[in-house]
């Protein structure tokens, strides 16, 4: 199927799944995830009436921002990916959205190029629900203590959490990390302050969005089910971020 018919088909299936769990569609955003994948594809999507687009590694993203930008400045960037210290001045000028945040130093950094660039920029905290070494994220239980942290932060308008569950065709495995993220929601609103806009919980891609759905996702982040398959299909995992 072409991009556009793939498309269509994620939505009727977000559609249904909102039914499913007795919730309005209106209340899941859908993420393209275009990494990988050409400008031309991503304009593609755009067609669709989609604004702002994923990415894991941010020289992509800033490379096409760069080519697109002048025709179609309307598109934007969410960076979705683990990001290194020294590489937050190239997402200060031009991302909309940060959904890996995960530490004090890294808040600091970004907060420190956005100030200098005059912007400001959406954050989402990513909380390693699975518990696997291997992938970033703080661990559940710390994400009260970096919740009371990040309010000094004035460029960064804090948003909600990010998670990757378990890679699994185990349901009840991957479930419970989502289920996981819901409890650390509710416990951030019991114990962290003001955490009112905290509404967000991206979790979900191509393999599980339905399931995050069911779990009260509000983002889910889809590539491959919507651009095709990538030559390393798995290439969203932790050790090959950058």
């Amino acid at each position: 199927m072409s991009v556009a018919e793939n498309l269509s088909a994620i939505e009727a299936r977000i559609a249904e799944a909102c039914r499913q769990a007795d919730r309005s569609p209106d209340d899941v955003r859908l993420m393209p995830v275009s990494k990988t994948k050409p400008p031309s594809d991503v304009l593609e999507v755009a067609a669709g009436g989609y604004r702002l687009f994923g990415e894991n590694k941010v020289q992509e993203a800033y490379e096409k921002w760069e080519v697109l930008r002048d025709e179609h400045p309307e598109i934007e960037w969410a960076i979705i990916g683990h990001l290194q210290t020294n590489k937050a001045k190239f997402v200060a000028k031009f991302a909309s959205e940060f959904q890996a945040l995960s530490s004090v130093k890294l808040a600091a950094e970004l907060d420190k190029r956005l100030q200098a660039e005059g912007r400001q920029l959406d954050v989402l905290v990513q909380i390693n629900s699975s518990g696997e070494p291997q992938k970033f994220g703080i661990d559940p239980a710390d994400a009260v203590e970096l919740a009371r942290e990040l309010p000094a932060f004035d460029a960064l308008r804090v948003r909600g959490l990010m998670t990757l569950a378990v890679f699994s065709d185990d349901h009840a495995a991957v479930g419970a990390c989502f289920q996981r993220m819901v409890e650390v929601q509710e416990r951030l609103r019991n114990e962290a302050g003001d955490v009112s806009d905290w509404a967000e919980l991206s979790m979900g891609m191509s393999g599980d969005f339905e399931l995050a759905i069911a779990h009260g996702a509000t983002t889910v982040r889809v590539g491959q089910a919507i651009f095709g398959d990538r030559l390393n299909p798995n290439d969203y995992w932790p050790g090959a971020q950058s």
